[in-house]
């Protein structure tokens, strides 16, 4: 998939959230399943800052190594290989342990989501356009996929909103129980 079909994919993705959004009460976004799983309005935090703060962020590092002299990682994994190989997260659920530095915080309005969400598809639409004049050979590591260039890390962004899709899906299960 090209950077242009990705930004589509993602934007269909990402409204789709904000539209989800409209279906559920504060009470509602914020219910958790468990204590060790996350509410609805926190998975969309997650999906948030993560792009935000990790995968843009990485994409700006790839773009400007040169100048900044950030460090340079030499490979993907086997999982990062995988997972551009098949173009999206394997079907699996993933969690990770709640700590205060990994569980996101509950959205303190319904407004907070939709602007994070029309924030990060507005950076999408402003990074998409660089990344032809991206060198593929400056990489940021991944903790889990390993060395990515400034196109994978954006790509990543719209697999990682996709991959959530199955997360919401249960969580409408639980909100509709």
């Amino acid at each position: 998939m090209n950077t242009r079909e990705s930004l589509q994919k993602f934007e269909e993705t990402a409204n789709h959230y904000i539209h989800v959004l409209d279906q559920f009460s504060m009470e509602q976004l914020t219910r958790q399943p468990s204590e060790s799983e996350w509410s609805l309005g926190q998975m969309m935090q997650h999906l948030i800052n993560s792009a935000i703060y990790m995968h843009l962020r990485n994409v700006e590092l790839c773009m400007t190594a040169n100048e900044t002299g950030a460090e340079l990682a030499a490979e993907k994994s086997e999982a990062g290989v995988a997972l551009f190989e098949q173009g999206s997260f394997p079907p699996v659920r993933i969690q990770v342990p709640p700590s205060p530095q990994y569980t996101p915080m509950q959205p303190a309005s319904k407004e907070q989501l939709v602007q994070g969400l029309k924030t990060v598809i507005q950076r999408m639409r402003e990074v998409e356009s660089t990344l032809a004049h991206a060198s593929q050979s400056n990489k940021v590591a991944h903790p889990r996929f390993g060395a990515m260039n400034a196109t994978e890390w954006y790509l990543l962004i719209e697999m990682h909103y996709r991959h959530h899709l199955l997360q919401l899906g249960r969580l409408k299960e639980f909100l509709y129980a």
